[in-house]
């Protein structure tokens, strides 16, 4: 009987083993930083790009390379007429045929479609730096978001448990005559509007938490750690504006635009071609080899190449305006932030340090009154929505300056901030 019984607990054992291996990790809460490092890691649309990036890396070696060589096959001088028709075999001139042939480009076509390449793999690489810098400032947003989200409801409920102990405290105050019964319906209506907004935040919390989702790919993500303190610094952002990625890859088309026109004006050159060809002949006659030479002639450039060369050179200073507009939108866009972040960091230390202090201060004033038989549970349930107004908009402030500090460092900020 001991015998099965260790075979039972053996397979236990392994069974248990086999799944500790199977079974994925459970992902803890996240972190602001292993946030922002799981959604550059994981975020489908960064694939997306760096895979279009390898796409055009990898086909740069088959740029300004020479074109495939040509196999021709042949029968010459086959006579159809005359005394010696449909007998090539009496005429010497008739002769089977096979050779090859190579198209030489002209070496500065070839530099022109080399250099290309090379653009377009810059414009690649910006595009995934540019895609890069957007996921992370939506995951940090996103992160931030579910954080103060979280923020708000707590405190909702602070508030709301201080109300609810007043109202079910509301029917012995009518027994006793302290209070009037209209006033007990007073504080159900301000509990029930306070329990509306706590209806508002829980969705909130669930809107967050979905946006996190879509960046990190967590299925549930919570949030671990403190929100950072995002410390603005004006003259640094402007420093770095000219590294952005979005310049960078206005920069990135230019060039691309550049190699477009030198393929252009390439094409103005001739470009050549070899030809090899062997003839066999009846035994009774000898073979023959040739070779030649083709030569382009771009006699009719002003109707040809001058014209797609003028196009090439428009595109080119179409991408310099673009660039040039880009530079001064993304300068208003950190102006503008700046001076909104200024404004919204004012406004949430007004709320911090008066208003928030006030409504506090009224709570317990009117708490005293009550206690007194000088207010009304009336009072105590005004004074509870306001405190959790204040509280409500000093959060919704703070939250407002964080991301706004969120967004200002890590979308114009260098790649080191």
């Amino acid at each position: 009987m001991r015998t099965p019984l260790r075979r039972r607990a053996s397979r236990a054992l392994v069974w248990l083993a086999l799944a500790s291996v199977s079974m994925p990790a459970i992902a803890g809460p996240l972190t602001f930083d292993a946030a922002l490092q799981k959604a550059a890691t994981d975020a489908p649309s960064i694939k997306a790009k760096s895979l279009g990036a390898d796409a055009t890396r990898s086909a740069r070696s088959a740029a300004g390379q020479l074109p495939d060589p040509k196999l021709a096959l042949g029968i010459d001088s086959f006579p159809i007429s005359g005394p010696l028709a449909f007998e090539p075999q009496r005429d010497n001139f008739t002769w089977a045929r096979i050779g090859v042939s190579q198209d030489i480009p002209n070496l500065a076509k070839r530099r022109a479609q080399r250099g290309r390449a090379e653009a377009d793999i810059g414009v690649a690489d910006a595009e995934t730096g540019v895609e890069a810098r957007i996921v992370k400032v939506q995951a940090a947003l996103a992160w931030i978001s579910l954080a103060y989200a979280r923020q708000r409801l707590t405190a909702l409920d602070t508030v709301l448990q201080r109300l609810e102990r007043f109202v079910k405290a509301s029917p012995g105050a009518v027994a006793s005559g302290a209070s009037r019964p209209a006033q007990v319906l007073a504080g159900r209506e301000a509990l029930a509007k306070l329990q509306d907004r706590r209806d508002e935040l829980v969705s909130m919390v669930g809107r967050a938490r979905a946006d996190l989702t879509r960046w990190t790919g967590e299925a549930d993500p919570g949030i671990a750690g403190p929100i950072p303190d995002f410390t603005v610094e004006p003259a640094r952002l402007r420093a770095s504006l000219r590294q952005h990625p979005t310049l960078v890859l206005a920069g990135a088309t230019i060039g691309r635009a550049d190699a477009d026109l030198r393929v252009a004006e390439a094409e103005r050159r001739p470009d050549f071609g070899v030809d090899l060809s062997y003839q066999r002949r009846d035994p009774r006659f000898g073979d023959y080899v040739s070779a030649g030479v083709t030569i382009g002639l771009p006699l009719f450039k002003k109707w040809r190449q001058e014209p797609l060369i003028a196009a090439r050179a428009a595109d080119a200073n179409m991408a310099r305006a673009g660039a040039d507009a880009s530079l001064r939108e993304l300068t208003a866009d950190l102006e503008t932030g700046l001076a909104d972040h200024a404004m919204h960091h004012a406004q949430w230390s007004r709320a911090r340090d008066v208003l928030q202090p006030l409504a506090e201060q009224r709570v317990t004033l009117e708490t005293g009154s009550y206690s007194a038989g000088r207010a009304t549970l009336t009072d105590i349930a005004d004074a509870h929505a306001a405190l959790a107004d204040a509280i409500l908009t000093t959060l919704d402030r703070e939250a407002t300056v964080a991301a706004d500090g969120a967004r200002l460092i890590l979308l114009f900020g260098s790649a080191d901030q």
